[in-house]
This record gives C-alpha cells, sequence and structure tokens, in this order.
C-alpha cells in the first residue's frame, strides 16, 4: 500500500465559472508515478519553499496538473536498467524536475532517471539525506563553486543571506567546516541567533540593512557570500564583497530583479556564480554529495531537523510560507 499527495484542479462549488487547487492524499495499491530507468520505493521526501508552492498549485512551479510535489526523493532501489545502480541501493534524486515538470517524492514508488540519481553516501543515513534535500544540495553546489573560484578562509568573513532556510543553515555548516569565518542575515535575528551560532556563524545581521537600493560600491566586508535572496539583496551583497570576491546566487527569495551596476565586476573583479540544482550534470552532484558526506556536521543537521508525516505535509507548506518554519523539514512517507 502506498500513499500519495496529489495537487489538481476542481471547480470551485462557489464560484462555477472559476477552478481552485486542491492537495489530497490518496492510498493507492503499488501505483507508480514518474518515468525512466530506475524504480524506488521513497522512504522520505523534503519540505523546500518550491514544495510549499507547488502544493498550493502555484504557476511557474507546478507545471503541469495534476502533479505529485516533492523535488526529492529519498529511498531504495527495487528495479534497474541502469548499469549504475541495482536494488537494494540507497538513492537520492534532488530537484531534475521532481515536483515540477514531473512526478516528485511525495509518493512510495517512484521510477527516475539514473542520469540524476546519486548513490547515497555511506556515512549518511536515507533520513539525513532527505533533511539534506535540495537544499542541502544547493548549498553543497554553492561553496563547491566559491572554494572552485578560489575563496579561501583566510581572505575574509563569508556572508550567507536567507541563513535560518535550508540552503542558508546547510551553508553555514559546511563553511564552518571548512574554517570560514561566518556572517548571518536573518530577518528574525532575536529568535534565531542562538540557532545561528549553535550552527557556526560568528556574526548576526539583520537582513533589512541589506533590503534597500545601497550604493554601487560599498565598504569591502566580505570575501565572499551565499546568497539565496537576489533582487536589492543581492545586488548590495556585491557591492560589499572584497576584490577578487565571488558571490553565488541561487534564489530569489527576494525578488528576481537585479537592480544593480556592473561596478563590483569591473572595479573590484567580483565573480557573480549561478547555481542551478535543478539540472546539475552527475559529476557536479557527486562532487556535492562527496563535500556533504566529508564537511557535513550531521549531528548539528540534526538539531534543526523536523520530521512530519506526509498527512501533514500540506499544513506544513503553509507554514513554511508563513515564515513559521526554520531548519530543515523531513517528510516521512510512511507516516
Amino acid at each position: 500500500m502506498t500513499h500519495t499527495i496529489v495537487v489538481d484542479r476542481c471547480t470551485d462549488p462557489d464560484n462555477p465559472d472559476g477552478t481552485v487547487v486542491t492537495s489530497r492524499m490518496i492510498t493507492e495499491d503499488d501505483t507508480v508515478y514518474g518515468e525512466g530507468d530506475i524504480l524506488i520505493d521513497v522512504t522520505y521526501s523534503s519540505l523546500n519553499y518550491k514544495d510549499a508552492l507547488a502544493l498550493r498549485g502555484t504557476k511557474g512551479v507546478a507545471r503541469t496538473l495534476p502533479l505529485v510535489p516533492g523535488i526529492d526523493a529519498c529511498g531504495t532501489v527495487v528495479d534497474s536498467d541502469s548499469d549504475r545502480f541495482a536494488p537494494g541501493d540507497r538513492v537520492v534524486v534532488n530537484g531534475a524536475g521532481l515536483g515540477e515538470t514531473r512526478a516528485g517524492g511525495y509518493t512510495g514508488k517512484l521510477r527516475v532517471d539514473s542520469a540524476s540519481t546519486v548513490h547515497i553516501p555511506e556515512s549518511i543515513s536515507t533520513l539525513r539525506s532527505a533533511a539534506i534535500g535540495t537544499a542541502g544540495f544547493t548549498a553543497a553546489l554553492s561553496v563547491d563553486a566559491l572554494t572552485g573560484a578560489g575563496v579561501s578562509p583566510q581572505d575574509g568573513p563569508i556572508l550567507v543571506t536567507g541563513a535560518t532556510g535550508g540552503v542558508g543553515t546547510t551553508a553555514i555548516l559546511l563553511l564552518a567546516s571548512l574554517g570560514f569565518d561566518i556572517v548571518a542575515a536573518t530577518g528574525r535575528v532575536a529568535e534565531h541567533s542562538d540557532m545561528l551560532r549553535e550552527l557556526g556563524a560568528a556574526e548576526i545581521i539583520d537582513r533589512a540593512e541589506l533590503a534597500e537600493p545601497g550604493r554601487p560600491l560599498q565598504s569591502e566586508r566580505y570575501a565572499g557570500a551565499v546568497d539565496t535572496a537576489g533582487s536589492h539583496t543581492l545586488v548590495n551583497v556585491l557591492a560589499q564583497v572584497r576584490w577578487g570576491g565571488a558571490v553565488t546566487a541561487c534564489g530569489l527569495a527576494h525578488g528576481a530583479d537585479l537592480p544593480g551596476t556592473v561596478m563590483p565586476f569591473i572595479l573590484r573583479a567580483v565573480k557573480l556564480l549561478g547555481i542551478n540544482s535543478v539540472d546539475a550534470p552527475p559529476e557536479l552532484r557527486e562532487r556535492a554529495w562527496k563535500l556533504l558526506s566529508e564537511h557535513l556536521d550531521q549531528a548539528a543537521l540534526d538539531r534543526v531537523t523536523t520530521i512530519r508525516p506526509l498527512s501533514s505535509v500540506a499544513q506544513a507548506g503553509e507554514e513554511l510560507l508563513a515564515g513559521k518554519l526554520a531548519g530543515r523539514t523531513v517528510i516521512d512517507l510512511s507516516a
């Protein structure tokens, strides 16, 4: 018996000319969703910002209806046409269109493409792989990009925006393990400063300091940054990065616009590095999970992880969108 969350459109009884999007949990016998050369038994997924939007049927995220949300799928291979995977292998899939253009991880049985699938490292449990999820995977890609661009701990502090979110918390853990000094930006300084310091942040600032339009070049504070916000936040971050530094951009929580100038690039040689976890090629996926297996403080990850049953995922999604959740939320497919 499998359990599945399906988002679909139905007629609004109070408005016959309109429609509403509903999320419902269904129970089916051995129903398999998705397409691909691997069949997995999904034991855990996670809740990300995209998932919360997909549960509402938001256009641009839920690109087809009906849809099984869940941009992460973690479980065990039960059938494989790929030479890379065999029944019994523990695997994780992040992004790759799951929960957006194709069925995602909020179902017990799922077919996926081997090209987007990674063996879960032996040092990481299946549950923790879900706690890491796309957010942690994106954080690992971001940290890998920073170090690949030549940013090192002796160059100065790293700024992490959206610090209490999934990307932010994992990025802090990884950067701390690598020896970086970290400045964390959050809109909930009083509420989450203690948690962020426990993760490894040396300083906490209010995100409001970065939210308004600023000068094209500002005081040089950071050797680099992991940005999840975009818009004026990212522009101000770029303006505060030292000569030769680098900034990764993986989100648009503040906005999709980039209302800045080229001054940081042509006068300070700052590098802006785009991070795309959805379409990352296999070699980047493997490298990111290797980084996570070697440098993620899993005990610290546990302290910021909450496990919720699949039956409560729609409610959890609304809590996330309302800013009531911090850290990582694992969705247990067996509950």
